[in-house]
């Protein structure tokens, strides 16, 4: 099979705006394994909309993963065509992954660095990222005195950092609790309505995915394939216990379950 894999960083040829934040045409992905070949994504098309927010959603072990890093340009699909017209976007794993020796500001001023800002402005731009994620003040602090809320506001604040218009997240609050996570998604929300930034955001969290997302896209379980795909009407502020919430979250769940259930797995 081929492959292409475009990093665009020009505007189309009329000059006018991208009519994506990303395109995935037709991309399939295998692994090689002691069996043979094991096809991870098969056909998957889909474009994110500049400004839109995507949950996508499945079974674990269907491909999300695999599938943002495909458009995060960390690996290369085994066929179809990925184009990401803002040039590289951002990438917000679920652990923090902060250096723990360098300060709050610090990690954020190294991807300012990365991004080729230069030196005298690099603490301005990062304070002005933490009161952003409403973490102002916390330029100084070390990794070990910030709570798990915090340090994944802290790593929002350096993929913010990196001045993309796509933000790729990689299930970034499932190991917080419940409260921390409801917080976290208000924030997300606000930052995302401020910004006017397109998300792209795995979960396995049905609620979540509602709560959050503009388009709701389920993947069947492996190899993952688009199964279906939800527009949320849900007008903003939501709240996971909302009833509309709830609503689209039981049609959902029940459409996941058929997927699971007709791939076998338990």
């Amino acid at each position: 099979m081929t492959s292409t894999l475009t990093k665009s960083t020009t505007a189309p040829d009329d000059g006018g705006p991208a009519e994506y934040a990303a395109r995935l045409e037709h991309v399939s992905k295998s692994f090689a394994g002691p069996a043979g070949s094991q096809l991870v994504l098969d056909n998957i098309t889909l474009d994110v909309a500049p400004g839109e927010f995507v949950t996508l959603l499945g079974a674990s072990g269907c491909g999300k993963s695999t599938l943002l890093s495909l458009a995060a340009g960390l690996d290369a699909p085994s066929a179809g065509v990925i184009d990401v017209p803002g040039g590289r976007p951002a990438l917000m794993f679920q652990e923090h992954a902060l250096f723990p020796w360098l300060t709050a500001g610090k990690n954020i001023e190294l991807a300012l660095k990365m991004r080729g800002l230069p030196k005298a402005d690099r603490r301005d731009e990062a304070e002005r990222l933490l009161e952003l994620v409403r973490l102002k003040g916390a330029h100084g602090k070390r990794v070990h005195e910030l709570s798990g809320g915090m340090r994944q506001r802290v790593a929002m604040a350096r993929a913010l950092a990196q001045d993309s218009q796509l933000l790729l997240m990689d299930e970034p609050f499932a190991a917080l609790d419940a409260i921390t996570r409801d917080v976290l998604h208000d924030e997300l929300t606000r930052i995302w309505r401020e910004t006017g930034l397109s998300v792209l955001f795995v979960t396995h969290n049905v609620r979540e995915a509602v709560r959050l997302a503009q388009r709701v896209v389920l993947l069947s379980s492996r190899p993952g394939r688009i199964a279906r795909e939800w527009t949320v009407d849900i007008p903003h502020p939501r709240r996971i216990e909302d009833l509309a919430v709830a609503d689209l979250s039981i049609d959902i769940t029940e459409q996941l379950r058929g997927e699971i259930r007709r791939h076998g797995q338990h």
